[in-house]
């Protein structure tokens, strides 16, 4: 009896959440702020108000967030489904690889010459900001109800360099911790190897998924969503086990799901587009209590975030990916705001978190610098998203 009174409060704590949940989301809305920079900030103040929720470890968090990723991405692959994403494939996986590299590398550059940053600090920020975040791309475009290609674009970028930045935090890990010094060619076979199989088990998983989904005859409807979602964890775990990207596969799963007729999929979607929301809640909550606002500032790692952000957003991506738009079909207002849309968010922080799991020297600096370039990301960017729709006339 004493236990049940005791979790009493656990749930009391849990239905205020997700009923705050649901209010930011309307002031979200009526502020015109993405409902992620609510949560982020509004986790960090409560763990600076209250230390004890700043002792939730940073390996808990970083397997919620993996978690929360897997239900984003899936359902983000879903959205998009196979017929949209072929009319932009190509696009996605010319930003979504060769932008995220290229845009790790400059990063890494200015983070060691203006910021004077050793290397390997500088290449492990400029790999944790080279991606864009699925949560709050899928989110911000979502709500607006952006058309045409641009939006395309911008959610296969989203969705397939999570996988690529991961996958490059990884195999710089790796490779450093496994012989004590950074060498190219162990990098790129560890990421060579995530990618190809990461794409394989998806592929492969996704067809059988579909496949199931369609001759599987289940004695209730809730169980169609649950067959696809445990689909779904099997891909990712497959995957990881077989030493690919999960998140790729998962990503790719979902899309080849989009477009499938099968039984009970408007429920499926829903069920999907629900669970997709509250997992972008739970990461960002989580991550929010990882990190100490007066850490951030005393430190001064706020001076640093905030220039790479300003350079990420008004130089780096312009810059780097600008050029790799010069032969997609878009129009010069649609090119402008890919450029302005690449938003940070969640996964930028998970991959700091993993320089923290790592025990690599500095990386306090690398994650509270992270995370002043995500809250200005999705704070500014975000909020200006639809101002920036509007001036550039994007349908």
């Amino acid at each position: 009896m004493a236990d049940i009174e005791a979790f009493g409060p656990v749930v009391l704590i849990a239905g205020v959440v997700v009923m705050a949940a649901v209010l930011a989301n309307r002031i979200s809305a009526r502020a015109r702020v993405p409902v992620a920079a609510i949560f982020l900030l509004g986790a960090a103040l409560a763990s600076d108000i209250q230390p004890a929720l700043y002792g939730l470890s940073i390996p808990t968090v970083e397997k919620v967030v993996t978690v929360a990723l897997v239900v984003i991405l899936f359902d983000g692959g879903m959205e998009i489904g196979w017929r949209r994403f072929r009319q932009a494939a190509g696009a996605a996986t010319l930003l979504g690889v060769v932008g995220t590299a290229a845009t790790g590398m400059a990063v890494t550059l200015l983070a060691h010459l203006l910021f004077r940053l050793d290397w390997l600090t500088s290449l492990l920020i400029g790999i944790a900001l080279a991606p864009t975040d699925p949560a709050v791309v899928f989110s911000v475009l979502g709500s607006r109800r952006i058309a045409g290609r641009s939006a395309i674009v911008l959610k296969g970028e989203a969705g397939l360099n999570d996988p690529v930045g991961i996958a490059l935090m990884v195999s710089v890990l790796g490779a450093a911790g496994s012989s004590g010094s950074l060498r190219l060619a162990d990098v790129l076979v560890i990421f060579l190897l995530q990618m190809l199989v990461g794409a394989l088990v998806g592929v492969v998983g996704g067809k059988l998924l579909v496949a199931s989904m369609r001759r599987m005859r289940l004695p209730s409807e809730g169980l169609y969503p649950l067959w696809a979602l445990a689909g779904a964890a099997i891909i990712y775990g497959a995957a990881t086990v077989a030493h690919g990207s999960g998140f790729l596969a998962v990503f790719l799963a979902g899309i080849l799901i989009g477009d499938v007729l099968a039984p009970y999929k408007s429920e499926l979607e829903q069920f999907n587009s629900v669970l997709a929301s509250l997992a972008e809640i739970a990461a960002f909550i989580a991550l929010g209590v990882t990190v100490s606002l007066h850490s951030v500032f005393g430190s001064g790692a706020w001076v640093t975030g905030l220039g790479m952000a300003a350079l990420l957003a008004l130089v780096v991506r312009p810059l780097v990916v600008g050029p790799l738009l010069l032969p997609i079909r878009l129009g010069v207002g649609e090119r402008v705001f890919v450029l302005w849309s690449g938003l940070k968010g969640a996964v930028p922080i998970l991959l700091a978190a993993f320089v923290v799991v790592a025990g690599v020297a500095d990386a306090a600096r690398v994650y509270n610098v992270v995370f002043v370039v995500v809250a200005f990301s999705v704070i500014v960017q975000g909020s200006l998203v639809p101002l920036v729709a509007a001036r550039l006339r994007v349908p």
